[in-house]
C-alpha cells in the first residue's frame, strides 16, 4: 500500500513538474515573444526574462527584434534617359510590430519576399525618374534614401520598419560599357586634335606676328642708324671742316699723308705717275710747295 502511494505520488510530482516548467518560458535579449491562446494573440513580451503561460493552452511566437539584412539579386533598371543599369542593393530592416507581422507574415523568410518585392518595385520607380548621371554621381543618397521613404510605406502594414536601403554598385551592362567607353575614346580623341589644331593655329600666328615685329624692329633700326650715321657724317665734315678752316696747310697735309698711307700700302703697291703729279709734291718739298720754274735764258743748276 505504502508503495503504491510513494508512487503515484512521484506521478503526482512529475506532472507537477512538468506542468510548471510548461508553463513557464524564457525570452532572450534579441527576442520579443507574441503569446498565444488558441490561435489569438493575447500578449506581446519584449522585455528580456522568465514568464508566465498557460500549459498545453498557450503558445509562443518568437520574433527576432535585431536588425535583419536582406540581400537583392542583381537586376536590370532602365533610367528616365533610356540607359540600363545593372542596380545590385540590400536593405535593411526590423519588426517593429509582432502582432502585424505575424498576422500578415508569419516567417523571416516570407517577409524577406515580400520585401524584396517592395524593394524592387521602389528601386524600378525611382531610379526609373532619374538619369544615368544622378543615379552613379549626383543624386545617388536622395534617391535611396526616397526608395527607403517608398518601401517604408508599402511596409508598414505589415509591422516591418526599414531601415536602410542601399545600392552597392549601380552599372551599365558589359556591352553598353564598351560602347560606351569606345564613344568616349573617341571624343577625347577628336577633342585631342581640336586642341591640338587650335595650338596648331596659334602658333602659326604667333609666329607670323613674330615675323612681321622682326621686319617692322629691323626696319627701325636701319632707319635710325642711318639717321644716326647721316648725322655723324654730317659731323665729321663740320669737324673737318673746322679744321680746315684753322689751318689749311696742315689740313692738306694731313689728307696727304692720309692718302699716302692708303695708296702706298705693302702690298706691292705700284703707282704710274708724272713726277710732276700734285700727289707727290711732298715728296718734292717738306712743305708741298711747288719750285719755281728757272727763268729764261737761266743756265740750269749744276
Amino acid at each position: 500500500m505504502k508503495s503504491l502511494i510513494g508512487g503515484a505520488a512521484f506521478v503526482v510530482v512529475i506532472l507537477a513538474a512538468f506542468l510548471g516548467l510548461s508553463s513557464l518560458f524564457t525570452v532572450s535579449q534579441t527576442e520579443q515573444v507574441l503569446v498565444l491562446r488558441f490561435g489569438q494573440a493575447i500578449k506581446i513580451v519584449r522585455e528580456p526574462g522568465l514568464n508566465l503561460k498557460l500549459p498545453f493552452i498557450d503558445s509562443v511566437v518568437r520574433i527576432d527584434k535585431r536588425i535583419l539584412a536582406l540581400d537583392l539579386p542583381e537586376q536590370e533598371v532602365i533610367a528616365s534617359d533610356q540607359k540600363r543599369l545593372r542596380v545590385d542593393a540590400f536593405a535593411r530592416y526590423k519588426v517593429i510590430d509582432p502582432l502585424k507581422f505575424y498576422q500578415t507574415l508569419g516567417s523571416v523568410e516570407t517577409a524577406n519576399s515580400q520585401l524584396a518585392t517592395f524593394v524592387n518595385s521602389g528601386l524600378r520607380r525611382v531610379l526609373g525618374e532619374s538619369t544615368f548621371q544622378q543615379v552613379v554621381r549626383d543624386e545617388r543618397a536622395q534617391l535611396m534614401s526616397r526608395i527607403r521613404e517608398t518601401v517604408n510605406t508599402q511596409a508598414a502594414s505589415l509591422g516591418i520598419d526599414v531601415i536602410d536601403v542601399r545600392i552597392r554598385r549601380a552599372d551599365l551592362p558589359e556591352q553598353n560599357s564598351q560602347a560606351i567607353y569606345q564613344r568616349m575614346q573617341t571624343e577625347r580623341a577628336r577633342e585631342a586634335a581640336e586642341i591640338r589644331a587650335q595650338g596648331q593655329e596659334a602658333q602659326q600666328r604667333i609666329r607670323a606676328r613674330a615675323d612681321r615685329d622682326v621686319i617692322v624692329i629691323t626696319a627701325e633700326a636701319n632707319r635710325a642708324a642711318e639717321a644716326i650715321r647721316g648725322q655723324g657724317d654730317g659731323e665729321r665734315s663740320a669737324i673737318f671742316a673746322n679744321a680746315y678752316g684753322q689751318d689749311q696747310d696742315f689740313f692738306a697735309f694731313f689728307r696727304s699723308m692720309q692718302a699716302y698711307e692708303t695708296g702706298l700700302g705693302a702690298n706691292d703697291t705700284r703707282l704710274v705717275l708724272s713726277p710732276d703729279s700734285d700727289f707727290l709734291k711732298y715728296f718734292r718739298s717738306p712743305n708741298g710747295q711747288t719750285p719755281p720754274a728757272p727763268a729764261l735764258g737761266a743756265a740750269p743748276a749744276q
